[in-house]
């Protein structure tokens, strides 16, 4: 049933395990750290009304999680969206769980022109916990803790909120979509998670001069998730400058120059 679903997999988002010994046990932290991403994002955008969230702590941080509102059929939709997003992850088919845009409703028709994009990378282990995914270190021989996983989703989640809190306000006549990217080669061709249709990457402009932002990355012994951000140039001129650093991972946004900065990609 959808609002149990929704209770386990979206209200309890903020449970840290207290060991991430099993990759079933990283695939639960994965979803709820997705949920609680997306959730803040749509949240500090004004996508959805209040009533269409619960309320949570993350460690001292209060943050707002999406659930089923019976008078707001968008979050519904995009909770369903949500649960489809995780049949793909449990399977290990999706590369990019979740691209999702905001885009101008007056292009919906035809043409869709994008207005600020969020694309949530997923890798996954398939032979047993991974040595440090991010390490450009060949011989790093430590393991990724529990410790160093819930620093880094913390600190993933900040970093959300510090972004959304001085980003200009989107459009007042934007809707929300959402696109998934497969592993071709593990992918059954017939293959749609609940919620979902076959789609094409055709007909999507970028409205204004785009900026990349890599936000973030959170690695634990069998996933690894990685959240960039595409917003308008000019939506950007409010942001604290001390935010922004070229090329630097240690702060705590990056700005890439341009959408194939990751060599991965």
């Amino acid at each position: 049933e959808m609002k149990s679903l929704l209770s386990l997999n979206l209200q309890s988002a903020v449970v840290f395990p207290n060991k991430i010994s099993t990759e079933q046990q990283s695939l639960m932290l994965v979803k709820r750290l997705l949920a609680v991403a997306v959730s803040c994002i749509t949240y500090l955008r004004g996508i959805f009304p209040e009533s269409a969230y619960g309320t949570r702590y993350m460690d001292d941080v209060c943050v707002k999680i999406l659930r089923e509102d019976k008078n707001c059929p968008g979050s519904t939709q995009l909770v369903k969206w949500m649960l489809g997003c995780y049949d793909a992850l449990q399977k290990k088919y999706v590369s990019l769980p979740e691209s999702f845009h905001f885009l101008n409703l007056n292009d919906w028709i035809c043409l869709q022109t994008i207005t600020e994009c969020y694309h949530f990378k997923f890798k996954y282990t398939h032979n047993g916990p991974l040595l440090d995914f991010g390490s450009k270190d060949k011989k790093s021989n430590s393991t990724i803790s529990c410790a160093d996983t819930r620093k880094a989703s913390v600190l993933l989640i900040r970093k959300i909120f510090v972004l959304m809190q001085n980003l200009s306000p989107l459009p007042s006549d934007v809707c929300l979509t959402m696109k998934l990217f497969y592993y071709d080669e593990v992918t059954p061709s017939d293959y749609q998670p609940p919620g979902f249709k076959e789609g094409d990457c055709e007909g999507m402009i970028f409205e204004g001069e785009p900026m990349y932002l890599n936000v973030g990355e959170v690695p634990t012994p069998f996933h690894m998730l990685k959240v960039k951000v595409t917003t308008d140039k000019q939506r950007m001129e409010n942001v604290d400058k001390s935010i922004l650093r070229h090329g630097e991972r240690n702060v705590p946004l990056q700005v890439l120059r341009g959408d194939r900065d990751d060599p991965e990609e």
